[in-house]
Order: C-alpha cells, then structure tokens, then sequence
C-alpha cells in the first residue's frame, strides 16, 4: 500500500509539471509582441498575435529603424498600419526591431532569405542596406519609408514634412506668449531638414518677431537626451517645442509635463508623425504634425496581396495627398482663429501661392 501511494505521488507531481509548462507555453505565444526587445545577442523580433481574417499566404516584414517599434511615431505607425492589413487581409506578419545601424542589412535579409513578399525598411536610414540587399535579391519586393532607392523591386514613399511643418509652425508663432518657440530634431538628414525649415518658415510667416532656436539630438533612441535639450529650451524662455526626433521626442514631452505639473508658466510640446495627444493628453500637446507613415505602408502592402506592386516608383505624399496636416484634435488647444488662418494657409501651400522651403 505504502508503494502505492509514492508512485501516486510521484505521477501526480510529473502531470502538475507538464500542465505548468503548457501554460507557459501558451502565455507567451500570444505575447511576442510585447515580449520583443528581451534578447540580448540578437535584434528583437514580433509576430501579430492570430486573426479571424480569410487567410492569405501573403507574408510581410518590417524592419524598424533603431528608434524601435515602440517610438509613439513613424515606426510605430507601420507596424500599426500592418497589424490593420492584417485583420482585414489576413496576412502573416513581423517585425524585427534594430538595435544599431549594423543591424539592417541583416534584418532586411532574414526577411528576403525567409520568403516574404514584401519587405519594409522604414526610415532614412535604412536606404543604403534596402538598396544592397535589393540589388542582391532581384526577384524580391521591398519597399522604404522617407528614403528614394532607385531599384526595379523598391517602392519607395517620401513626404512633404515641409508643408506639414509649416502649418504647426503657423500654430506656434501665433500661440507663444515669449515669441520664443524651439525644434530639436533627432539625426541630421534631409527628412528632418524639411521638418526644420518648413517650421522655421511657418512661425516667421505670421509672427516675424518670433524667434526659433534649432538643436540637435544626434539620436532618435534617447529620450533621456531630449528631456535634457528641453529642459535648456524651456528654461531659455522657449514656451513651444516641436522635436521631430522619434521615441528622443517623448523626452520632451516628459519634461514638459513634469513642469506643467509643478506650476509655472505654461509650455507646450507640438507632436510628430501620430497624433501624440493620444499618448500624452491634451494638457501638454499642443498640436502634431502627421505624417501618414500607416497610410502609405498599409496601401503598398496591399499592393501585394492584391498582385498590383510597383517596383521601381516613388510616391510622395503632401498636403494636397492628405499625406500630411494636422488632427482633429488640434481644436481641443489651438483657437478657432488660429485654426482657420491653417486653413487658410494650407490651401495657398496647395495651390502654389506659397512655396515652402525644403533646406
């Protein structure tokens, strides 16, 4: 009897082991997403959890700039855009976040070598790794956000960020109280160039007085660095910043809440790419600048599974496109004046009444 019960035991204790395993097991693999980033040696990588959509054999990849997946920005506008396709479509997708411009051409490749229909590389950066690795791999389809790569099998999508910039810088030069306003961008480039000037341009278009102080980042990874560069904004007498900088922008606006929260002269943050008011509440945002990044890769991804891609065109989208331009939301901060001398600026941009500087 007594050898009856300790083998009982014992298989009673194997069995609560194997249950406890396949709960694991089933946890984490609807949490790839959230979970990605945890490696140590290797980019981090995510699938979308399981659709209801028709299934599809369509299967596409997305390779982040090294502002990573979570920026509240333009990577986070692609991926979102796919995981949208994805319900409708019912498409396979993933991502690989890059830790390091080293990472790129790598993650471009795992995606090629892997069979996928398409693969995005979003961000500037990524131009010169999406060129080699289509070069190398003629019969695959990729594509790029805010970067021309002439190829026969690249779709590339630019945006007018200038025009877009222009406006929210309509909404800063008649909003500040100091008529002083700053822009920090992230990495020098000719993309966050047109934001730079196109802001510039729209404060000293209706607010000559008004001065603009432009820094630098050097980064769009380093949210503690934008905290730091608005903090010597904010305390220079900058009453409104616009960082055009990636996840180094959510710095900002944690800066600027904090000094909201304590009391004090009021300060606003002017958001990018998303509407940020969305993520960091309208106590803070003043207006944001969108860019849209979901539109363009959710489109061109369609492309894909409809047999319709365009290798080798280059698209680019500004106000006239609705590519850029502002939320609805902008009402809840930004007077109805304010508002329609937006307006009324946007349809001379679209016209040709006014040209906006790109450099």
């Amino acid at each position: 009897m007594k050898k009856v019960y300790q083998l009982s035991l014992v298989m009673l204790l194997a069995f609560t082991v194997i249950l406890a395993g396949c709960g694991k097991n089933n946890n984490n693999s609807g949490n790839a997403a959230s979970n990605a980033g945890t490696a140590t040696n290797a980019p981090a990588e995510a699938t979308a959890a399981p659709t209801d959509a028709p299934k599809t054999d369509v299967k596409v990849g997305l390779v982040t700039d090294v502002g990573g997946v979570n920026d509240k920005s333009f990577n986070q506008s692609a991926w979102e855009a796919l995981q949208a396709l994805q319900k409708e479509s019912g498409i396979d997708i993933k991502y690989l976040q890059s830790k390091s411009n080293a990472d790129y051409e790598p993650n471009l490749n795992q995606f090629v070598k892997g069979g996928y229909n398409l693969t995005w590389g979003i961000g500037f950066d990524l131009g010169d790794a999406v060129k080699k690795v289509a070069t190398e791999n003629p019969n695959a389809n990729l594509a790029i956000i805010d970067s021309v790569v002439d190829a026969p099998n690249v779709e590339s999508v630019t945006f007018s960020e200038n025009e877009g910039s222009f406006l929210v810088g309509v909404v800063a030069g008649l909003t500040t109280k100091t008529n002083k306003v700053g822009f920090i961008g992230g990495m020098e480039s000719p993309v966050i160039k047109r934001f730079e000037v196109g802001f510039v341009a729209g404060v000293k278009a209706v607010n000559p007085n008004a001065t603009v102080k432009v820094t630098y980042a050097g980064a769009y990874d380093k949210p503690d660095v934008g905290k730091s560069l608005a903090a010597t904004l904010y305390n220079d007498g900058n009453d409104i910043i616009f960082p055009a900088a990636g996840a180094t922008g959510n710095g900002v606006f944690n800066e600027a809440k904090s000094r909201n929260k304590a009391g004090g002269a009021k300060v606003w943050v002017i958001g990018v790419d998303k509407d940020q008011s969305l993520e960091f509440g309208d106590d803070v945002t003043l207006t944001s600048m969108i860019k849209r990044v979901d539109e363009a890769v959710k489109k061109v991804s369609q492309q894909v599974v409809d047999g319709t891609f365009k290798g080798g065109t280059t698209t680019v989208l500004g106000l006239k496109d609705n590519g850029v331009g502002l939320p609805e939301t902008s009402k809840a901060n930004v007077s109805a004046e304010i508002l329609a001398k937006v307006d009324e600026y946007s349809k001379k941009i679209i016209d040709g009444t006014i040209k906006v500087p790109t450099e």
